[in-house]
């Protein structure tokens, strides 16, 4: 077995898997715990459209966003200028596919978390001075802190795990954005069962263990 062959998917997915969870945490934070205290017209067609990436195949998900990114896009051209590089097909693009399609289990998450706090405690926060960022700092992060953390082990193993939306936006580039899943995917096509065999080990351990620690921490 060739052992940078193995390991340079696996470190690309972690890494991947690492800034995309760390992104859809935060905004996932502050849209879940936004919407849950804010009642408006339209609110359900939102909710609605940020879980569509749950439900949609990978595969659309990774067709709009190629759209939306390619270099005939004008968000294209003006991240291609910006950076002097198009986005997709790059390791920048992996990352914002894992984001775009972890961030409904997320938000549902902390969302379920948040509303499950009693307002009784923010509201007794408020009467003695406290400010809202004190509120949620020191009340309202604390009660959550179970769905945070598995919030966060939910992004990161979608993360982890994405194929369809990873391999149409940024495809199959061995050490540049090949991802545990896909290079399964082309060891499994080319009948390289020994490769396909470790790789898929490799992210069931992964995935295991985050689950596990969860269940410790829990």
């Amino acid at each position: 077995m060739n052992w940078h062959e193995f390991w340079t998917p696996i470190r690309l997915s972690l890494q991947v898997s690492l800034l995309s969870s760390l992104v859809v945490l935060v905004f996932g934070v502050g849209i879940a715990w936004w919407m849950s205290r804010r009642s408006f017209r339209g609110k359900t067609i939102l909710e609605t459209a940020i879980m569509l990436p749950l439900v949609l195949p990978p595969t659309v998900v990774g067709f709009i966003l190629l759209v939306m990114l390619g270099r005939r896009s004008w968000f294209g051209k003006f991240i291609e200028w910006l950076f002097a590089a198009p986005i997709i097909f790059s390791w920048w693009a992996a990352v914002i596919a894992s984001i775009v399609v972890a961030f409904p289990l997320v938000y549902q998450t902390m969302k379920v978390g948040f509303s499950a706090v009693d307002r009784d405690m923010e509201g007794a926060a408020r009467s003695i001075g406290a400010n809202e960022w004190q509120v949620f700092r020191y009340i309202t992060l604390p009660l959550t802190f179970r769905s945070l953390v598995s919030a966060y082990i939910l992004g990161f193993a979608r993360g982890l795990g994405e194929f369809g939306a990873t391999l149409m936006i940024a495809g199959n580039i061995p050490g540049k954005t090949q991802t545990i899943p896909t290079a399964i995917y082309v060891a499994v096509d080319s009948g390289n069962t020994t490769m396909a065999w470790a790789w898929t080990c490799s992210i069931i351990f992964i995935s295991f263990l985050m689950l596990f620690l969860t269940r410790q921490k829990n």
